[in-house]
């Protein structure tokens, strides 16, 4: 079965070619700059253990040329991976947002695409981008199914007293204001992994995803309990650009006493703030450096940031009533041992011992970075949400036949 994984951006199309159930792309490839001149398709073909690179530089004006070109790279006669667009069966979407309304992967129907629609004032800045690649990718690939997962489709299973404000009811029943959580995909993909590592389908865990956007999660039984970010991706932890928690108090202020409007706060809240306001920096790797050459501002900021985590981490062992497993993913998660060591350090008190060799180590791979004693394991797994979006479909698909055959 060939699945062809897309995550449409504002002005960019990542995409994966799976040829199921083998878990190991045929090609990915990313176009950015969509809408701009210059626009750049890089397409990554793989063939065994070798990998052949080509890069694109044309002008796209939109989101239906960019996938137009990255069809014909996908069946062109001398490299590519395919005869033409009819031979993908399925088309995965990633969609940020899913409301209450999908708890699962879904087939895309026209009351699936209005639903959808629905959802754009809850996620202004991804539904539409997602919505688009589903459009274009319909006229693309015009006999594929096209599938929608859901970044919050995972967290579904919050209990209520998780996932509700302590506002009047009717902000949640009339109006939709609850906790929905992000970064689902991802958390599932590297829960699986968890479980299966640890073989305890009924694991206690501790998932960390640190990327640009940071969240965490509490899963037992494979099941999200909690979760840092809420009705929008702005809450939790500090993110590369965003604040994290902050005392509504904050905004009043902003608005009342200094000037502020709405939208104003939104753009200091969202992309002036997290570690680009503490220190200039959003990009973790430019603030190790300020840190090496002795700014004081980076390193509190990356103490704040890790102390955040830490908070929730504590946090989330009691809504658990223990841990198995602490996981660091993502970007962030994945490559920076400062991070981690902060993170994990004077946890004794939870059994979290960590191998600060292990820790230095580098690795693609699934790892343990804890001490042998240590009765909770810290591993670090690189999250693939890709692939994640390529088993749901499969899986979903194979359902769908055999119910209907």
């Amino acid at each position: 079965m060939n699945i062809f994984v897309v995550n449409a951006g504002s002005s960019s199309i990542k995409y994966q070619l799976f040829r199921m159930p083998s878990e190991k792309p045929v090609c990915s490839g990313l176009v950015e700059r969509i809408g701009l001149e210059n626009s750049i398709i890089t397409h990554q073909i793989f063939t065994g253990s070798d990998k052949k690179v080509i890069s694109r530089t044309l002008d796209l004006p939109d989101h239906a040329s960019g996938l137009q070109e990255v069809g014909k790279l996908l069946s062109d006669p001398e490299s590519g991976v395919i005869r033409d667009p009819d031979e993908i069966d399925v088309v995965g979407h990633r969609v940020v947002h899913g409301g209450e309304s999908f708890a699962a992967t879904t087939i895309i129907t026209p009351e699936v695409k209005a639903e959808i629609k629905k959802l754009f004032p809850l996620a202004p800045l991804h539904n539409p981008s997602n919505y688009l690649g589903i459009e274009v990718a319909e006229k693309a690939f015009r006999r594929a199914w096209q599938v929608a997962v859901f970044d919050t489709a995972f967290h579904q299973t919050l209990p209520e007293y998780a996932f509700r404000y302590a506002l009047p009811e009717s902000f949640y029943t009339d109006l939709g204001i609850r906790t929905y959580g992000f970064h689902g995909t991802s958390h599932k993909y590297v829960a699986e992994q968890a479980t299966q590592y640890l073989k305890n389908p009924e694991a206690r865990l501790i998932t960390i995803h640190l990327g640009n956007g940071c969240s965490m999660a509490a899963i037992k039984n494979k099941q999200s309990l909690d979760t840092s970010m809420g009705f929008g991706p702005l809450s939790g932890l500090v993110m590369g650009t965003r604040s994290g928690d902050i005392d509504p108090s904050v905004v009043f202020h902003l608005i009342n006493q200094l000037g502020y409007d709405p939208e104003q706060v939104n753009t200091l809240l969202n992309k002036r703030s997290g570690m680009l306001g503490l220190t200039g920096h959003s990009d973790m790797r430019d603030i190790t450096q300020a840190i090496q050459e002795g700014d004081a501002a980076a390193d509190l900021a990356y103490e704040l940031y890790s102390y955040r985590i830490k908070k929730y981490l504590g946090a989330y062992a009691a809504v658990l009533n223990g841990v198995d497993a602490v996981v660091f993913t993502a970007g962030v998660g994945e490559n920076d041992a400062e991070v981690r060591a902060r993170v994990c350090r004077n946890l004794d008190y939870l059994g979290i011992k960590l191998d600060e060799e292990k820790n230095k180590i580098r690795s693609k791979e699934l790892r343990e970075i804890n001490q042998p004693d240590s009765p909770v394991k810290v591993l670090v797994i690189p999250t693939n949400e890709e692939l994640e979006i390529a088993q749901q479909c499969h899986e979903l698909l194979l359902q769908t036949t055999e119910t209907s055959s």
